[in-house]
């Protein structure tokens, strides 16, 4: 009997919802699969500070960011936020916890407490270091210009494995310009985004088609009302690999009928714009007036 259980839930971890899951260990099952709890102060995550992302180890899903772990001296790794959609509450078999389980696949990750105090957010997601595993993170930096850069930073800001976006000007010869220097249209700066990644979580590729899909790479010189050498299409690469790929995206567009007039262009010099242009949107509270999603690839 202990045979077949074991056998059924080894291709439950490997074929749950129609995906191909990772195959889990003994333990690991108990822990995910059959609700188990691992002992407090053994999990390999309880001390960790490593900078990156806690994935769900049965899925790989994203769970959450180092950035939300705190100590709270439980024995196990505790966070007070999750990734947005990532955790799903249950009510649990005794009838008082809550318990948490990853949206993706539904495995068991631990129980979330409320109103201990811990942080700000008054939030303890408390969970087995055996149900999740660690991405480490890695940077890279791409700069792209796609007409105003508030529509173009605010919707990069949304985009999963971008760890912050800067507006700012890049790609003419004037040394420290100013908002009313680029906008005059002289200057021969763009208005453009400088963009930090996680390499782990997205590639410059995915991230260079996202930029491509998220403006018109079509419109010479404006974007939508606005109009101006400043608010042109380009892409300013800062290694061979970068140029490679951008160009390879920019020839699929162009076979699909598309005329694009994205410039590829060696980054020089990102100067961040002035403190009110960074996050607009985000301040204002509201979306891009010229800009928005469209697939294309």
């Amino acid at each position: 009997m202990k045979y077949i259980l074991f056998i059924t839930l080894t291709l439950l971890s490997m074929t749950m919802n129609g995906q191909e899951y990772r195959k889990l260990t003994v333990e690991e099952q108990r822990v995910i699969i059959e609700k188990g709890t691992e002992a407090p102060f053994s999990g390999q995550y309880y001390k960790h500070n490593e900078v990156g992302t806690y994935h769900c180890k049965q899925c790989n899903a994203p769970l959450y960011r180092s950035s939300s772990k705190f100590d709270s001296g439980c024995g196990w790794p505790s966070f007070d936020d999750q990734i947005s959609g990532a955790i799903t509450r249950l009510k649990d078999k005794d009838g008082f916890r809550t318990e948490i389980i990853c949206s993706n696949c539904e495995g068991h990750l631990g129980h979330i407490f409320l109103g201990e105090g811990f942080t700000k957010k008054n939030t303890r997601h408390c969970v087995n270091s055996i149900s999740m595993t660690f991405i480490p993170e890695k940077r890279d930096t791409a700069i792209f210009a796609g007409g105003c850069f508030w529509g173009v930073e605010h919707l990069l800001q949304n985009r999963w494995g971008v760890i912050s976006v800067t507006s700012g000007y890049t790609g003419g010869d004037l040394e420290n310009p100013t908002y009313q220097m680029v906008s005059s249209g002289t200057s021969g700066h763009a208005e453009a985004v400088e963009v930090i990644y996680d390499m782990n979580q997205i590639s410059f590729k995915d991230l260079t088609k996202y930029f491509l899909e998220i403006h018109d790479p079509t419109q010479y010189n404006r974007q939508g009302p606005d109009v101006g050498d400043q608010y042109r299409s380009e892409i300013f690469y800062l290694n061979e690999i970068q140029r490679s790929e951008a160009k390879e995206l920019i020839e699929i567009l162009k076979k699909k009928g598309l005329n694009v007039v994205t410039k590829l262009t060696p980054a020089s010099i990102f100067y961040p714009a002035e403190q009110y242009h960074q996050d607009y949107y985000l301040r204002k509270g509201t979306q891009p007036y010229c800009h928005s999603y469209i697939k294309r690839f």
